[in-house]
């Protein structure tokens, strides 16, 4: 190995840096979040330090609700372009546009679901017995159905 590989970490490095499986790293290479520094001849993929960061930034912005494909292109962006949290900060309003939708989704299931509670406990229990009126949930099981 010569001296400017000396630097380099190996896959499992990184992934135990990073607190990720060496899966992980491969399936987060496969997406563009990071990239081999070199490939040896003996297929060995050694990454630079930073490679650490950037999978724990990657994991950061998923943990607020970006998808991999999200944060695969706001990196290249900022690969590319330098991108400001200025210049990125449409992709988390598109987050939270999403979230706001998911919540309103789920508030009109809790109130089929309390609504279905309420019948129970009044005597008049349709849980399994009559399907469920045209709405969030059917609505919802419709979406599964159809794989959505």
């Amino acid at each position: 190995m010569d001296q400017s590989q000396e630097r380099l970490w190996k896959i499992g490095q990184v992934a135990d840096r990073a607190g990720v499986s060496v899966d992980t790293v491969r399936y987060y290479e496969r997406r563009g979040l990071v990239t081999p520094a070199h490939r040896a001849s003996s297929r060995y993929r050694y990454y630079r330090p930073d490679a650490v960061d950037r999978i724990l930034l990657a994991r950061s912005l998923q943990a607020l609700g970006m998808t991999l494909d999200e944060i695969a292109q706001a990196l290249q962006d900022h690969d590319k372009n330098g991108g400001t949290c200025a210049s990125q900060r449409w992709r988390l309003e598109a987050v939270r546009e999403r979230i706001t939708a998911q919540l309103a989704e789920l508030t009109a299931v809790l109130h089929d679901v309390d609504a279905t509670l309420a019948n129970c406990a009044s005597g008049n229990c349709t849980l399994l017995t009559t399907p469920l009126p045209p709405g969030p949930v059917a609505a919802i099981r419709r979406g599964r159905q159809r794989g959505l």
